[in-house]
């Protein structure tokens, strides 16, 4: 039992010194409270898309304007009115980031995507975002996730899912740029508003954010 708990201490201590090596940080300070996600260093392109739009003011007074219990909770421009517009000027390429998808990064509980339609490059819509609040997994609804995805899972991914949940069969298939370091029960408490039939929440869950340094950061956890 003592080794056990060794390996965990020493496997959380590895991540939270992981996280920090990261250098991009945001705040979404939500009616529901503060959730903090880090940016991650390996997804570029996304990573500078999402600090664009927010010193453009994207996020300033924004919405969770699709909630899906046990899914996913998504912010930005919904795909009707970005498709819609898109087919009012059929001469204008439809403006995508290129899919920075990497099997490092999981649709695991907190983590940070960007949303899209169903282009084959699996390229990334510039202002929808969402964050993951899946369910805990077991081995069988894993190997039937494998089984429909065709997709083998890591046993690091297998564990992740087993012990902190989320939506496995969204992965390979969507860019993954982040993920929450504090505030992951104000996430799933948003994710789990009373919505409408369209998924929108009836008590509207408003949010703004801010770009925080690392060190910011870390003086909030002492």
């Amino acid at each position: 039992m003592q080794v056990k708990v060794c390996k965990a201490i020493v496997f959380f201590v590895l991540i939270s010194l992981s996280a920090y090596s990261q250098k991009t940080f945001v705040e979404f300070k939500t009616s529901k409270g503060i959730i903090v996600v880090m940016l991650y260093d390996k997804t570029p392109i996304h990573r500078k898309m999402f600090i664009n739009e927010i010193k453009k003011g994207t996020y300033k007074n924004a919405q969770f304007n699709r909630v899906i219990k046990d899914f996913v909770s998504q912010a930005g421009e919904l795909d009707d009115s970005i498709l819609k517009r898109e087919k009012h000027d059929p001469k204008q390429k439809p403006l995508r980031l290129p899919a920075e998808i990497n099997n490092e990064f999981i649709h695991k509980n907190g983590a940070l995507g960007a949303g899209r339609d169903d282009n084959p490059e699996k390229s990334s819509y510039y202002n929808q975002i969402y964050l993951v609040s899946g369910e805990i997994l077991n081995d069988q609804q894993l190997n039937e996730v494998e089984r429909k995805t065709g997709k083998k899972m890591s046993p690091r991914t297998r564990e992740i899912y087993k012990t902190q949940g989320g939506v496995p069969r969204l992965d390979n298939d969507y860019t993954i740029f982040g993920e929450i370091v504090q505030g992951q029960s104000v996430a799933d408490l948003i994710n789990k508003v009373e919505t409408d039939n369209k998924d929108v929440p009836i008590d509207a869950v408003v949010f703004e954010t801010k770009i925080l340094s690392q060190w910011m950061v870390k003086a909030r956890n002492k």
